[in-house]
């Protein structure tokens, strides 16, 4: 316990030193904890004992603890232990095992600095451009710890200086170490390595998966397939920072919602590398913000970078605004169908109830002003037989006295229509058509055209009207009467309108003969 905690109190200071310094320091503490154990052991009583019983008991079972030969190999260069490498060598060991993170035993010595273990691996025939899970180069892990004697060597070997692991990094991104750094320039000059040619280096994976990419659509496969731990190709684009990548694989409709094994999505892929373009381009194509891994973290849990981490917030923000702001349109855009559609439906009833209240009234006030001139037929009868009640002494017609609520142009009888307006034979539709006909020609036969002796005479007021010169002959008669008439003609939708003139009030200045209406 008491070395815990003293491990957690020295941590700010470890923190502090550089790469090189920081493997040092933990070399230095596995070296402590090595030797605390075995003098624990020599110092435990009983202890030698029991693993002294523990190993007879095996020899008698005949069951051994066995190691795969990659794990021997990689445990005797970790130690150091150049004799023993080289009998694993000798027995026909590949010096190319690797463990599951890809770690060969050329890593190792890098890492540890054994350049004695470096040599012996590279003339086994140890690739010297071994790569890890992570696509590290044993020169990636040279420069990185500044060891400048490795970095030599490896140079001699062969080592590919434009070698790309997995965040996009050349060996001499990773080096902290001044005079390590000049090692690896000069080395890269002297090899005609300009910028243009590392830009093409840093960008040689993505076309390569680019080319992929082509290949699946080519063949009608399915981007979504997941890989390794069931990340899929969205998922690798958004770890490595692939831009282009990416965007093809959106605009083929790769989902951005894909969950490899952890529950991660291609989002969480991108906050957790810092990949904040791809970030970007996944919340516009509709990656969520609040997904939740297996381990319930959000894409936010899993940033470690502040810049990411902030602009991450905003768009979360600006994605809230926008989709309030889409579902308050949604929202009043529903609401004003449902009132213009309820709106035009009162509208249509309304109108087509109208205009049928409009029509029965009509007819209503026509049948009214037939009816009541039923009465007056028989007098007018008289009249245009032309007896002598109907001529005055100069031989000219006799005025029509006006009735208060009849028409000057009385309808024709009709034998369908006594006389005497008897109530048992009711007026028909088409009698009243024929009988608007005759009105109608009667009044086109009065109506006098302009006469060039009384210029004043307006042939648009026949009557001669002096009280109301405006009246028009076209007005129906009917206008004037109320609803009192009741359904006569029963509920017809579309009744004929007629349209009688209206009578005048005096008799016209000269006295003209009325033609007969039959």
């Amino acid at each position: 316990m008491a070395e815990h905690q003293e491990l957690l109190a020295e941590m700010p200071a470890v923190s502090r030193l550089s790469t090189p310094e920081r493997l040092r320091h933990a070399q230095k503490r596995r070296a402590q904890q090595l030797r605390k154990w075995a003098q624990a052991e020599k110092e435990t009583p009983g202890m030698g004992a029991g693993s002294e019983r523990r190993r007879r008991r095996r020899r008698k079972s005949g069951k051994r603890v066995t190691f795969p030969a990659s794990v021997r190999l990689l445990e005797a260069a970790a130690r150091r232990d150049a004799e023993e490498v080289r009998q694993f060598l000798e027995s026909g060991i590949s010096p190319d095992l690797c463990n599951e993170d890809g770690l060969t035993a050329l890593h190792q010595s890098c890492i540890d600095d054994s350049l004695p273990l470096v040599r012996l691996l590279l003339d086994s025939g140890a690739d010297v451009n071994a790569r890890d899970a992570e696509l590290w180069t044993p020169l990636h892990a040279a420069a990185t710890c500044g060891h400048l004697g490795l970095v030599r060597l490896l140079l001699q070997r062969g080592a590919d200086l434009l070698a790309v692991n997995s965040d996009g990094n050349l060996p001499y991104d990773l080096c902290e170490d001044e005079a390590t750094l000049d090692c690896l320039e000069s080395a890269m000059a002297d090899r005609g390595i300009t910028q243009e040619v590392i830009e093409a280096a840093r960008a040689g994976t993505e076309r390569s998966m680019l080319r992929e990419i082509r290949e699946l659509l080519r063949a009608g496969a399915e981007l979504d397939t997941p890989r390794g731990h069931g990340a899929t190709l969205l998922h690798v684009a958004a770890a490595h920072g692939f831009l282009e990548a990416a965007e093809l694989l959106l605009e083929n409709r790769a989902r951005p919602d894909s969950r490899d094994d952890d529950g991660w999505e291609p989002l969480h892929a991108a906050a957790c590398w810092g990949q904040l373009p791809l970030a970007e381009l996944l919340v516009a194509h509709g990656a969520d913000l609040g997904a939740k891994s297996a381990l319930d973290e959000t894409p936010l849990d899993v940033c470690g970078d502040s810049d990411t981490r902030s602009r991450l917030l905003e768009l979360q923000q600006r994605r809230a605004a926008v989709l309030r702001s889409q579902e308050k349109q949604k929202s009043l855009l529903q609401r004003r169908t449902s009132s213009a559609g309820s709106r035009g439906k009162v509208v249509r009833r309304a109108s087509v109830s109208e205009r049928s209240s409009r029509y029965r009234r009509e007819q209503q006030r026509e049948a009214i002003v037939w009816q009541q001139r039923r009465g007056h037929l028989g007098d007018s009868e008289d009249e245009d037989r032309g007896t002598p009640e109907s001529t005055a002494g100069d031989g000219e017609p006799s005025p029509v006295s006006p009735e208060p609520n009849g028409s000057a142009l009385s309808p024709p009888t009709s034998p369908r229509c006594p006389q005497g307006g008897d109530k048992s034979h009711p007026q028909t539709l088409a009698d009243l058509k024929r009988h608007r006909a005759a009105a109608a020609a009667a009044a086109t036969k009065t109506r006098p055209e302009r006469d060039p002796k009384n210029p004043e005479r307006d042939p648009k007021n026949p009557l001669g009207d002096p009280k109301n010169p405006e009246r028009d002959p076209k007005t129906p008669l009917g206008d004037t009467f109320g609803d009192t008439f009741g359904d006569t003609f029963g509920d017809i939708s579309e009744p004929p309108r007629l349209r009688l003139t209206a009578p005048a009030e005096e008799a016209p200045a000269q006295k003209q003969r009325c033609c007969r209406l039959m």
